[in-house]
């Protein structure tokens, strides 16, 4: 097989056998030197691999390097002869079994670096308390990467820790994570963010696969000494807060801030305003051909550049962040940013006075939605050797005392229901999280090769919504046509309406 996908390579780039710049041609070939094919995981997991090489492709560095091929239509047709040469093999996992202590040895792999300290607490505390398993927590930086690296090397491990966004959809549609329903602690997680897991599956799955564990908040944050000094108020519909806006700008101060040098920062406050105004399952009402995001986004659209009047005169000159120090400096009333934001705001300025409320992106108070998502779920991989003992690990993680270590941290919300104490940071948005008036971040179903966050930046500085909102439909349509095939094929099996 390898040497079918060589010599089709070789015609590919016109008899160079040794592509060295073919960043997508190297990595399918390490995944077939590592074939077993007695194994039933491999056709899924090459298929998944070439997904994520495609993906990583949008990183900056990576594309530069792939472009040094002859030319653009050449990747595309190496992109196409890697998804049929995975068509034809199979992938294996591994696990993991005991060290010379003779204890079970559990291994788990997360993707928040800004947490490893908490992490380190959680992972010591956890083996001075247990005497049959060792618990190791690893917290690389890029750990996506390291992730899926590890996986094409059949190198996995026990439990992973990751956000609730495309990247878990793709997990659970590559059969690589364990059906955890079993687990008795799914009892005790809030409603709310089992259910915005569950509407992550590109078509309903029998099974659960992810426990949540916290999740953040995107709003505003805003000085709270300097709205009490002036007497501001909370606004509660879109048209108070512009004209907040405008009255801290008639008093000589700047309204908001933004580090949309840096593109993700742009989809902060888009997804703030969208979980208002567009519906909450727009993607797969876009995949099931319902509506179009040039119909859903408009007013969403609108709202971003009406925003962006109270921003500085550049609001592309900061990065995150610069963003965050300026803010921390007193240079900004307001911030439009996640939760996530905090911990960095703070260690610039650590008696920095910060609340935060939801944005107001409709003029019907009743409509507002507090943006929030999984930042963080444990996922136990399918091919996990010692089951009983990735659920002892998870019990202790979900223990009431270690959660609250975690949200001390990192300023985060509990996903579990029960008596945690949050940041007062997140007063003006406890109302929300109590109620569970929420809905999920719109950017945890777009596809990483979209770049909409690139795209939103490129409409903030030309303005041209029509433009904007048309190469959204047509990106959507270019990189998700297998899923929309799958979505389809499953209505058709099972009948509309079943999603």
């Amino acid at each position: 097989m390898l040497d079918d996908f060589n010599e089709d390579r070789e015609k590919l780039h016109f008899g160079i056998k040794q592509e060295k710049h073919c960043y997508l041609c190297k990595h399918v070939k390490i995944a077939f030197r590592k074939k077993k094919p007695e194994n039933k995981y491999w056709r899924a997991r090459i298929a998944i691999s070439v997904k994520w090489v495609i993906s990583d492709l949008s990183n900056k560095r990576k594309r530069k390097e792939h472009y040094k091929m002859r030319n653009r239509s050449k990747w595309i047709l190496c992109m196409g002869l890697a998804f049929t040469m995975a068509a034809s093999v199979t992938l294996s996992g591994c696990g993991t079994g005991k060290k010379d202590s003779g204890k079970t040895e559990i291994e788990l792999v997360q993707y928040k670096p800004e947490a490893v300290k908490a992490f380190e607490k959680l992972e010591e505390k956890f083996n001075a308390t247990h005497d049959d398993i060792h618990l190791t927590i690893e917290s690389p930086n890029d750990a996506m990467t390291v992730l899926k690296t590890r996986f094409i090397r059949e190198d996995n491990p026990d439990i992973i820790g990751i956000g609730g966004d495309v990247n878990f959809s793709n997990f659970i549609d590559s059969d690589m994570l364990m059906d955890i329903s079993d687990y008795q602690g799914l009892d005790s997680i809030k409603d709310a963010y089992k259910e915005i897991d569950k509407a992550l599956e590109f078509v309903p799955e029998d099974g659960v696969y992810a426990v949540p564990y916290v999740a953040n908040a995107a709003g505003i944050l805003y000085n709270r000494e300097l709205f009490k000094e002036h007497g501001w108020q909370i606004p509660t519909t879109w048209d108070e807060f512009m004209s907040l806006c405008q009255e801290i700008q008639d008093a000589g101060i700047q309204p908001l801030y933004f580090g949309f040098k840096d593109t993700w920062t742009c989809l902060a406050p888009w997804n703030s305003i969208a979980v208002d105004l567009a519906p909450a399952d727009v993607c797969r009402q876009v995949n099931q051909g319902n509506t179009t995001f040039a119909k859903e986004y408009k007013e969403v659209a609108d709202r971003m550049l009406e925003l962006i009047q109270y921003g500085p005169d550049d609001p592309f000159a900061y990065d995150y962040n610069g963003a965050c120090t300026a803010f921390a400096k007193g240079e900004a009333a307001m911030y439009p940013i996640g939760s996530y934001a905090i911990p960095q705001i703070q260690s610039v300025n650590p008696d920095m006075d910060i609340d935060s409320f939801v944005t107001p992106a409709s003029n019907d108070p009743s409509e507002n939605k507090l943006n929030s998502g999984v930042d963080l779920q444990f996922c136990v991989m399918d091919d996990c050797e010692n089951k009983e003992a990735a659920y002892e690990v998870l019990d202790f993680l979900l223990e009431d005392e270690n959660i609250q270590t975690y949200l001390d941290d990192q300023k985060a919300v509990p996903c579990k229901e029960g008596d945690f104490t949050l940041p007062s940071t997140l007063d003006g948005m406890k109302e929300y999280i109590e109620e569970g008036r929420m809905a999920d971040y719109q950017d945890h179903y777009y596809p990483t090769e979209m770049a909409v966050d690139a795209q939103i930046q490129t409409f903030l500085m030309k303005k041209d919504k029509d433009a904007f909102l048309k190469k959204f439909d047509t990106d959507w349509t270019r990189y998700n046509r297998d899923i929309i095939r799958k979505v389809q094929d499953y209505e058709e099996k099972n009948g509309e309406g079943e999603n």
